[in-house]
């Protein structure tokens, strides 16, 4: 077949390009799809705690994926900077993971226990008073917010029936776990366990 026939006709280059891509795909899914590497948690990954859960929801529900990643590339650069490289088996509880691909801020995949829950705290409430020149914006809101225990719990139940090992006994006990916590203590909870079972720090 040649070229000529092929860009004079834009529904044949239609069908080939969808073809290629097609097998493309499939070359790279296929594979990933079948090695336990991405399929199975890495070496003391669990599921996230109640606490931990409802902090994670909050990180995404206000978008802090959009100037923070959570994934190291394995350069040298990036290793130095934030820790050992990321793989596969530290996100597979995570729906949707969180890799990101903007870094107004730092990458936070390894960030669990390099700071202070207080320092976290002032950080996400006032950001300009522990780095004078950051261009986050607060988030005061989250210190009066209170976790709802039940949204949790039932999130829990729903993550248990697409494989996450939760047991029972942790879905019951998840509201009493969040009782009385803020949104901000759920959010620090979660940026504290961050890259905590991989980390070389």
């Amino acid at each position: 077949m040649n070229h000529e026939k092929v860009e004079r006709s834009i529904n044949l280059m239609s069908v080939l390009i969808v073809v290629v891509i097609s097998i493309g795909g499939l070359v790279e899914i296929v594979p990933l799809m079948a090695s336990s590497a991405t399929t199975e948690p890495y070496a003391g990954v669990r599921p996230y705690p109640a606490l931990q859960l409802a902090g994670r929801d909050i990180y995404v529900r206000e978008g802090c994926y959009g100037c923070h990643s959570q994934q190291i590339r394995p350069f040298r650069s990036e290793t130095e900077r934030y820790g050992p490289y990321s793989v596969a088996g530290e996100f597979v509880y995570d729906r949707p993971f969180q890799f990101g691909s903007k870094r107004t801020g730092p990458d936070l995949a390894r960030v669990g226990k390099r700071y202070s829950d207080e320092w976290h705290r002032i950080h996400l409430t006032q950001p300009k008073e522990l780095v004078p020149d950051s261009n986050m914006p607060a988030y005061p809101w989250l210190a009066k917010a209170m976790v709802d225990g039940e949204l949790v719990a039932r999130k829990m139940r729903a993550l248990q029936r697409i494989g996450d090992p939760y047991t029972d006994d942790e879905i019951a006990s998840a509201a009493t776990a969040v009782e009385g916590r803020t949104e901000l203590d759920a959010l620090v909870a979660y940026l504290q366990n961050l890259g905590t079972v991989r980390s070389a720090r």
